[in-house]
């Protein structure tokens, strides 16, 4: 008979105890974003959701992937962590509204070296604030406890979304014609894209501190950071609803200039005003702060402008009016053009 000691799972970094008690405490969170089509509870090994087919003609679902990114950094730094979960949400069914969907249900995963239960229910809390935000349900998840494979205190996250929209209303760009107009609806910061940059300007370049509160912010520069990524997708199905939405672009890494010809048919071409909407603070800071050429800014980050949608040249006060009154900032930015092939030209 050996005499070793027995070694077990919790020795080796993996606490069953732990992970139960963190379902536990999640329950109540995810049930405050169900929906009626939602037919289980978490914990079971898949989230089951009865799509309402007799709503559609032809139901076409639409299905959206990603993570947050190195903004995971400041929140590590920060030890702040109830509005990353927002973001996460955010860069999926930001995705999914631009085709016309309404996203259904959002499934997360976390991984992390050793769980840290009260700071993975504020990602949760965060994940759950921003389905509420979309209209979707929390359907299920997965938590991976895996020693070794991230610091201390570190995780990562990763979303999917799946929405429906009727085929005979999917918007796909493919109606944008010379003369429509292109409005933009404001971000809310740096949303989830260009951390890495932002990082070296502001840490490295600048040596700012996170808790530091430059005159141009309102607040500290990792709040400032931190400001969650804006959810649109209401506001779009409230447009969809009455106006002619031709094609929506949603402004994340590529900026507008990679973002936006995503959405533009052959023989059409964007052209920006670059002065027809406010740069928030945090963007000038930046640019001068790294010194960044003007386009790198227009690449790189969204620049102040979350989403863009294409509309018919006669609906374009009304849809800023709509807009306004769903508590959106929007700027005609812009219209579209004839060229050889799509593209994005500042003036």
């Amino acid at each position: 008979m050996s005499n070793k000691k027995p070694i077990t799972y919790k020795d080796a970094g993996v606490d069953i105890d732990a992970g139960n008690h963190f379902v536990d405490m999640i329950k109540p969170l995810v049930k405050q974003t169900t929906r009626p089509e939602v037919l289980t509870d978490i914990g079971g090994f898949g989230g089951l959701f009865s799509l309402n087919s007799n709503k559609y003609k032809r139901p076409t679902l639409v299905a959206a992937t990603d993570g947050v990114g190195t903004k995971l950094k400041l929140a590590f730094m920060m030890d702040k962590h109830d509005t990353v979960g927002i973001d996460l949400v955010a860069m999926c069914v930001n995705d999914i509204i631009v085709q016309g969907a309404e996203p259904l249900f959002f499934l997360d995963y976390l991984a992390t070296g050793k769980l840290a239960p009260d700071a993975a229910v504020e990602i949760v809390k965060g994940i759950a604030e921003g389905c509420k935000q979309a209209g979707c349900a929390l359907l299920g998840g997965e938590t991976a406890e895996m020693p070794g494979m991230y610091g201390g205190g570190e995780y990562d996250l990763a979303g999917f979304s799946v929405g429906v929209v009727d085929n005979d209303n999917i918007i796909d760009g493919s109606s944008i014609t010379k003369g429509d107009q292109i409005i933009g609806i404001a971000s809310t910061g740096l949303h989830s894209n260009g951390y890495s940059l932002a990082r070296k300007v502001f840490l490295e370049s600048m040596q700012l501190d996170l808790n530091d509160k430059p005159n141009d912010l309102n607040q500290s520069l990792g709040d400032e950071l931190l400001t969650p990524t804006r959810i649109y997708v209401k506001s779009i199905l409230n447009l969809m609803r009455d106006f002619t939405i031709k094609g929506i672009a949603h402004i994340t890494g590529g900026g507008l200039l990679e973002n936006l010809p995503r959405v533009l048919p052959q023989q059409c071409k964007a052209i920006i005003e670059r002065d027809s909407w406010d740069k928030p603070a945090i963007f000038e800071m930046l640019r001068e702060g790294g010194n960044i050429p003007e386009e790198e800014m227009y690449r790189t980050f969204n620049y102040g402008i979350g989403m863009t949608i294409v509309v018919p040249k006669d609906e374009v006060d009304d849809v800023i009016g709509r807009l306004s009154g769903l508590g959106e900032t929007a700027f005609l930015i812009g219209e579209i053009k004839q060229a050889k092939e799509p593209s994005v030209v500042l003036s």
